[in-house]
């Protein structure tokens, strides 16, 4: 398939582009620049919002995997707000005029304090405006999905480990601090539990999700098991070979993150057997 991929020359999209790619499909991949983008893709560099007609000005994909977001780590920003009517017009424009499967990438913080395993039927009480977004803009894309004909799924991404310094997680702040020279590195109790998952992994559920037409809807990207905060940084610490330590006790935890939350990976798995096995 065609694969229209945004925010491609981001933390995320670098990865997702490149398993796309390795998967057998097309890419066009698109950001504001596009320098660290799989040289294999057809890259155009464009504010994708200002764009007139972006359904053909991208080609007709036959898939657009809609990764662009501003400020995602910085969860109380005002562009989250700001954004949400670009992102409605962009996409409203490309499913009116052609589009045949829309994919968004999602977040657990649409879910706001909860305890337990979330599949697509957990209630989404947001209490971030990031959350807040990105759950407006879920409700908005399926109704806009339905009433075009349009194969909707949205990727319910939860917390991603990878040693890259140019993401914006806790593993890149501690790999960047890292490579800084620190000794210490300021951190919570460390006592929630989240559903953790390697970039590469978190990488190859996407790109098979997008792959495929069969499984839609909402689709956790995920493990599936929930870990202790502090037992997976000290793990990806002791992994990388770091010798930087924790200084325990320094933040609090935000009221927003819950005790223990994962993630239900029925859909995921089945995806990737299909996958696997070319069913």
């Amino acid at each position: 398939m065609k694969i229209l991929v945004t925010g491609a020359n981001g933390y995320l999209g670098q990865g997702i582009v490149k398993r796309i790619l390795d998967n057998g499909h097309s890419v066009i991949a698109t950001d504001l620049q596009t320098p660290l983008v799989d040289k294999r893709a057809k890259r155009i560099d464009c504010n994708l919002y200002d764009i007139v007609n972006p359904y053909s000005y991208f080609d007709e994909p036959d898939v657009m995997l809609h990764l662009a977001w501003r400020d995602g780590f910085v969860h109380n920003s005002d562009a989250h707000i700001e954004d949400l009517p670009k992102h409605y017009k962009l996409l409203n424009s490309m499913m009116k005029t052609g589009l045949k499967q829309i994919a968004v990438m999602g977040s657990m913080h649409e879910i706001g304090y909860y305890e337990g395993s979330i599949d697509e039927n957990t209630p989404c009480r947001p209490m971030n405006m990031y959350g807040i977004a990105k759950d407006a803009l879920r409700n908005i894309v399926q109704l806009l999905a339905n009433q075009n004909q349009c194969i909707f799924q949205w990727l319910r991404g939860y917390y991603i480990v990878g040693n890259s310094k140019f993401g914006s997680s806790i593993f890149s702040k501690i790999t960047t601090a890292q490579l800084e020279g620190k000794k210490k590195f300021p951190f919570t109790t460390g006592q929630n539990q989240y559903d953790f998952l390697d970039y590469d992994d978190f990488c190859s559920q996407v790109a098979a999700t997008v792959g495929q037409k069969k499984i839609t809807g909402i689709i956790n990207i995920c493990s599936g098991k929930p870990e202790k905060l502090s037992d997976r940084v000290e793990r990806f610490i002791a992994e990388n070979g770091y010798s930087i330590k924790l200084e325990y006790g320094v933040y609090p935890d935000r009221e927003y993150d819950s005790i223990a939350v994962w993630g239900n990976c029925n859909k995921i798995q089945k995806i990737l057997f299909d996958n696997e096995y070319g069913c």
